[in-house]
């Protein structure tokens, strides 16, 4: 089953009488509980068509299908709504408030949802325990290192338990020992039902996934199974 479909997407930006195409004709599908990388050098498009993924921006033309929906179709609630509960997002840089717990950090948005506080806090303990961060639940962002800053990222996106998980350079700031911990996390996820998109630049995090799309110039030069995926234990 399909959960993602991308069909004929193209998105210009503009600046002045300066038009840039960032997006070029792209289209590819993504099923349900399926592990693909999208891969390709900086400026190529793949974080355009990221916030494309994640409901954060439009396509200037072509259709974006979620869940048998047509997007273009729903409202800034809507959309909003899917940001929130059909997809959780895992960024290079953390986006974790500083001086603040990992515990409250991954409550933060079950707080926004309205969710009862001891139900949050509940789940809350649960993540960060799944994600290996069990005693150091209270330690604040700024006692924690980068790869565990990223475990409380991904405990955080899981947090109004997603359907999809989109990540972003998700190892650009840690070591590659830490890196193989973090794809380790998201094999698992994708093991239990979680459909994973991952962006990046490095080809030994693209091997993690099933499938890699690779993007140049905004267009797709090739979408094929990852032939190393056994290597991994998928």
């Amino acid at each position: 089953m399909e959960q993602i479909s991308i069909k004929n997407i193209s998105k210009i930006y503009k600046t002045g009488d300066v038009q840039t195409l960032a997006l070029d004709n792209v289209s590819f599908s993504v099923k349900k509980g399926e592990f693909i990388a999208i891969m390709g050098p900086s400026g190529s498009g793949k974080s355009t068509l990221m916030h494309i993924l994640g409901a954060l921006d439009i396509p200037s033309s072509g259709t974006y299908i979620l869940d048998g929906e047509n997007v273009e179709n729903l409202s800034k609630d809507q959309l909003a709504e899917i940001r929130n509960k059909k997809i959780g997002f895992v960024f290079q840089a953390f986006n974790l408030l500083p001086r603040t717990s990992a515990l409250k950090n991954v409550m933060l948005p079950m707080v926004y949802a309205g969710i009862d506080k001891n139900k949050r806090e509940e789940r809350a303990r649960q993540l960060l325990t799944q994600v290996g961060l069990a005693d150091r639940m209270n330690h604040s962002s700024n006692q924690l290192s980068g790869g565990q800053m990223q475990r409380v990222a991904i405990a955080r996106a899981l947090s109004m338990t997603p359907s999809i998980i989109l990540a972003d350079e998700p190892t650009g700031n840690i070591s590659s020992a830490q890196s193989d911990e973090i794809m380790k996390i998201f094999q698992k996820l994708q093991k239990e039902g979680h459909t994973i998109v991952i962006i990046t630049h490095e080809p030994s995090v693209a091997r993690w996934a099933e499938r890699i799309i690779h993007i140049q110039d905004g267009k797709i030069v090739k979408n094929e199974k990852n032939k190393k995926e056994s290597a991994n234990g998928i």
